[in-house]
């Protein structure tokens, strides 16, 4: 799908004064998308036609993300993302919602699992999470393993690095956890870096980076939702990744209690592009397995 035929499908919602690009099509159950760093919702739609079928699907690009406002001097957060995920199903007047995350979405998907658990919903007190479905991700932050574009996003000098990266660098660092069958495409590599570059992206690129302290201060909060969940989880995982593959799997098969999961072989970093039909089988087994 062409950046532009996704744009033409978004609508925006106002969260705290700004302008979140988001996008609800499809009928059925509820089902919300939540993307990973640093890219945006655009990420899903080669999934995209294969979920609408069954499912009505929702995605939004986070603050800071894609499309959205991406304010400079800010505070980001994952319980500020969380918040505005609770403000956007509010606003639609959903109450019931499944979740297919990725990389920094299934931080915030935790974020959201913990409130579930501890009924502390910010914007939506009646929300029910019915089920969760991860993709890769830093899910447990002592097997997380960043690229050093990330440990010196994340130093002092953060912001010099954000505002001098460029598509080539996008394509150098991607290059290295994609699988080394599903490279991006050349299209793709635009298509990412448009979504990146929007409205300023570089210069919160190292103040969004931040997500990676977050969840090693959170870990107890966020790695124990895991632990206590009484709804449905799956973890479908491209073992390739440098960043959260096979490490990761390992760590979630000893902490998780009868861990449901996928390993995806020569799959990287990015399971929802790299595979997408695989994943979609992957999914509708979860779901039709409830």
């Amino acid at each position: 799908m062409k950046l532009s035929d996704w744009k033409s499908k978004g609508v925006y919602l106002t969260f705290n004064e700004h302008q979140i690009f988001t996008v609800d099509e499809g009928s059925g159950e509820f089902l919300l998308l939540i993307h990973g760093f640093p890219t945006a919702s655009w990420d899903w739609s080669k999934m995209w036609p294969g979920l609408i079928e069954d499912y009505r699907v929702l995605t939004l690009d986070m603050l800071g993300f894609g499309f959205s406002d991406k304010p400079r001097n800010h505070s980001y957060s994952i319980a500020e993302q969380a918040d505005c995920i609770e403000h956007f199903l509010a606003e639609k007047g959903i109450d019931n919602i499944h979740l297919l995350c990725h990389d920094y979405g299934d931080t915030v998907a935790q974020e959201l699992l913990a409130r579930y658990q501890t009924k502390s919903f910010t914007r939506h007190s009646s929300l029910i999470l019915e089920s969760i479905c991860f993709l890769n991700g830093g899910l447990f932050p002592e097997t997380h393993q960043p690229l050093l574009i990330q440990k010196i996003l994340m130093s002092p000098l953060g912001f010099l690095v954000g505002r001098l990266f460029n598509r080539a660098k996008l394509k150098k660092n991607f290059n290295q956890i994609f699988g080394p069958y599903t490279q991006p495409s050349e299209e793709e590599l635009t298509t990412f870096w448009t979504l990146i570059s929007a409205n300023g992206g570089r210069y919160v690129f190292h103040l969004l980076i931040r997500y990676m302290q977050e969840r090693k201060d959170n870990r107890e909060r966020w790695v124990g939702a895991l632990e206590k969940a009484e709804i449905p989880l799956r973890l479908i995982d491209g073992v390739y990744d440098p960043i959260s593959g096979q490490n990761m799997v390992d760590r979630y098969r000893e902490i998780i209690p009868q861990p449901d999961v996928v390993e995806l072989k020569d799959i990287g970093h990015f399971p929802l592009v790299e595979a997408p039909k695989c994943v979609l089988e992957h999914y509708t087994s979860f779901r039709s397995k409830r």
